[in-house]
């Protein structure tokens, strides 16, 4: 499976936006968009349609933050998603044998996923929605099967 490339629905009314037009730019974002295609209980949803500002830590500037998804489901609840591996959900650990190198970007990329992740927490509490960031762990427990991940949901 491509890691990069555009979906095409099977369900074009359930999506918001463009359905020629939906980027994935990861196989896992591909597998969710077609569990949010296929899934009777998810009424619409978009991908990467809007942007939320947000300061960055690393330069101290408004950026923009392109949410993966938002959902709305049949129940009326609507939920802003972003996908990510569960190791970069958490803040990074010098570990004996890790380059400085290493960690320092790793601090800075969670440093500012945690400003985006923050800013998305806001928009979506200001407009009755939630927001979540979903992980390898959260797609397997909703039934989708992940390549390369064993029964323990590690790589």
């Amino acid at each position: 499976m491509a890691y990069q490339g555009l979906y095409q629905p099977r369900n074009p009314k359930k999506y918001e936006g463009d359905p020629s037009k939906i980027v994935y730019r990861s196989s896992w974002e591909r597998l969710f968009m077609e569990w949010l295609d296929l899934n009777p209980d998810v009424v619409s949803f978009q991908s990467e349609e809007f942007y939320i500002p947000y300061i960055s830590p690393v330069d101290n500037r408004q950026h923009r933050y392109f949410v993966d998804f938002k959902v709305k489901f049949a129940n009326g609840s609507t939920l802003l998603i972003e996908i990510k591996p569960a190791h970069q959900t958490k803040k990074p650990v010098p570990r004996k044998g890790k380059k400085a190198t290493l960690l320092e970007s790793e601090v800075r990329t969670y440093a500012v996923n945690y400003a985006k992740w923050k800013a998305a927490e806001k928009y979506a509490a200001e407009r009755g929605m939630k927001f979540a960031v979903f992980t390898e762990h959260t797609l397997k427990s909703l039934g989708i099967n992940i390549p390369g991940l064993n029964p323990k949901g590690k790589r």
